[in-house]
């Protein structure tokens, strides 16, 4: 794009006004905060993580406090957000971080890449938002804003390509690079979403190639879809919630009683098992790992 302050200054602007005042995005939030924000909020609306982050964040205000937990306490307080691989990720993230970095949470990219389950958005957002690093930052929303206002298509690939890298790159500030990628994602978040995007409502939309297209309906392999009643993973979750509410050993009965399919119940168990997510202590008990 030649002239990319056209797109930025309109959507900066846009952001001032529009922002939400969200806690780990406050001048007073810590790199742990941001850390722990951006795990919770994969695949997980905001209105879901508030209520965990906050609660986590009085329990386990530093890496340290969740490190001198067992992992088994992270997933009971991860709650109903989904996805508990996620706890365990967190936890293992603040054990490392305590036993290799002073209890610090890293501030080169880096670094951070190499935490454990850190991968390419969550080290590039930290680096960002904590620190103030100068990086593309490329979540689901902004990858969808991108594709629609610069390359005139509906959605972006599945999987990020070097092109939209190569994009988001050339589209960074010299100055407040942070401040632009979360605008960039908040206009995706609220205004540029999926399914029913607010095009009266975009601050660029006099610029959005897939508006001045006509809309193109998307044309790519087929998007998948979010299925989630009746699947091993509601299945895993009501088992999981069994084990969370317990404070102890639970009997396998306890289990058996919350999913009707025994055979799809014991696939899910033994999924449990084999994540992490639980332990068994003989073949009649189980518990969230110690």
């Amino acid at each position: 794009m030649r002239e990319p302050s056209r797109l930025r200054q309109p959507v900066l602007d846009w952001y001032s006004e529009n922002a939400r005042d969200l806690p780990w995005r406050r001048p007073d939030a810590t790199p742990w905060g941001v850390l722990v924000s951006e795990i919770m909020l994969q695949q997980t609306p905001v209105a879901r993580v508030l209520p965990i982050w906050t609660d986590w964040m009085a329990r386990w205000p530093t890496p340290g406090h969740l490190a001198a937990q067992p992992p088994g306490e992270a997933v009971r307080h991860w709650g109903r957000l989904g996805y508990p691989r996620r706890a365990l990720r967190l936890h293992g993230c603040a054990q490392a971080i305590e036993a290799h970095h002073g209890g610090v949470v890293p501030s080169d990219y880096a670094t951070l890449r190499a935490l454990p389950g850190i991968g390419d958005y969550t080290a590039a957002a930290v680096a960002s938002f904590a620190y103030g690093g100068s990086h593309a930052v490329l979540d689901t929303n902004v990858r969808r804003v991108l594709a629609r206002a610069v390359q005139g298509d509906e959605y972006p690939p599945n999987s990020t390509t070097a092109a939209e890298r190569k994009l988001a790159e050339a589209l960074i500030p010299p100055l407040g690079a942070a401040r632009w990628a979360v605008a960039v994602m908040e206009l995706g978040a609220l205004v540029c979403t999926a399914r029913a995007p607010r095009c009266a409502d975009c601050p660029i939309t006099a610029q959005c190639a897939w508006r001045l297209a006509g809309k193109p309906a998307y044309e790519g392999p087929a998007r998948k879809g979010q299925t989630y009643a009746g699947t091993d993973r509601q299945c895993r979750g009501r088992l999981l919630a069994v084990l969370r509410q317990a404070h102890g050993p639970v009997p396998k009965a306890a289990l058996d009683v919350v999913w009707h399919d025994p055979v799809q119940r014991e696939r899910a168990l033994d999924g449990l098992l084999a994540d992490g997510l639980a332990e068994a202590l003989d073949g009649d008990t189980f518990q969230l790992p110690a």
